[in-house]
């Protein structure tokens, strides 16, 4: 077989992508012309044209990106990655569109259409963006502390028997309590909502994180410390050295569940007795029966945990590149 030929049916790499990229282009601007040109059923939603204009702007993004990632490898490996999801999304939002805005099969207001999330965007952004700050400074503030003080519990309980004895009954009572069931409690206790709502998200980060490092501490390989003492070893290097860096998968995952606990807790516990955050907006939205403005701040919600996981990810790969050769990533 000719080079010709096996090029024909081998098509370069390059040309493989830019094939899919101009679907995901011609795919973002076919929903510009349904949003633009096909009617609304009900109302004449605001920020219809602008929604189409977006959705011509992210085909210019993915032109100028589809370009870009036949030079540049590793843009255009992720690129061809995403490429389904990609073309997903604009078929996704075309049909949103279609049963709320053009063809109205699901009732408003309980249902939105998309043009209407972006309406909320654009006129009470400065109300998101201070919710925002306060739900993540409160987030971070009982996570820090709730995975602080999971790591040294689990640390402790996983190689102390002493301290484990202590300990094990605690967690056998609280860890299957729901951090939620105790808010009455909380505030009736701590002196302000800020310092309650902090302790409940740390109680729901600290109970994975605990459970789960004390795990990965008991389940190091013995020899591991055998072979370490036989060099001089004392017992810091063995907890330091040996135990915290053997546990840190499990501790990673006790993370990953501790931070999914703590964005339910940050919601249900920001809707008691605050006065700004994503909690307090989702309540304040309901109240008014603002629908779109509910789920515009569930949508950032979402993509606001989908960040700090993939963050997490992150942190996670440059800790354990070491072991990448030694476990299943």
């Amino acid at each position: 077989m000719s080079s010709a030929e096996a090029s024909t049916l081998n098509p370069p790499l390059s040309l493989k992508f830019w094939g899919q990229g101009a679907a995901v282009v011609a795919a973002w601007l076919a929903v510009a012309l349904l949003i633009s040109y096909w009617p609304n059923a009900v109302r004449n939603w605001p920020m219809t044209q602008g929604l189409a204009n977006v959705c011509v702007g992210v085909a210019a993004v993915f032109v100028v990106l589809s370009v870009v990632g036949r030079r540049v490898t590793r843009l255009g490996t992720r690129l061809r990655t995403a490429g389904p999801w990609l073309i997903a999304l604009p078929v996704l939002l075309a049909i949103w569109e279609l049963l709320t805005a053009k063809l109205a099969l699901l009732p408003v207001p309980f249902f939105a259409p998309p043009q209407a999330l972006l309406a909320v965007y654009v006129e009470d952004y400065a109300r998101l963006a201070d919710s925002l700050l306060h739900s993540a400074l409160l987030l971070g503030s009982g996570v820090a502390l709730g995975a602080v003080t999971g790591f040294i519990a689990g640390v402790a309980i996983g190689w102390s028997t002493r301290i484990g004895y202590w300990l094990h009954p605690v967690l056998r009572i609280l860890g299957p309590v729901p951090s939620t069931a105790l808010l009455p409690l909380c505030f009736f206790l701590f002196p302000s909502s800020w310092s309650a709502s902090v302790f409940l998200i740390a109680l729901a980060t600290w109970f994975p994180v605990t459970v789960l490092t004390w795990s990965g501490v008991a389940s190091v390989d013995k020899a591991y410390y055998d072979v370490a003492r036989t060099l001089g070893a004392k017992q810091g290097f063995l907890i330091f050295k040996v135990a915290i860096p053997a546990a840190l998968p499990h501790v990673f995952v006790g993370l990953f569940m501790g931070l999914g606990a703590s964005f339910s807790t940050l919601v249900v516990a920001e809707m008691m007795g605050v006065k700004s955050g994503i909690g307090w907006y989702l309540q304040w939205a309901q109240g008014w029966a603002a629908y779109a403005n509910m789920y515009a701040a569930l949508l950032i919600m979402a993509l606001a945990c989908s960040g700090l996981i993939t963050g997490l990810f992150l942190v996670r790969d440059r800790l354990l590149a070491w072991q990448k050769g030694a476990m299943k990533w």
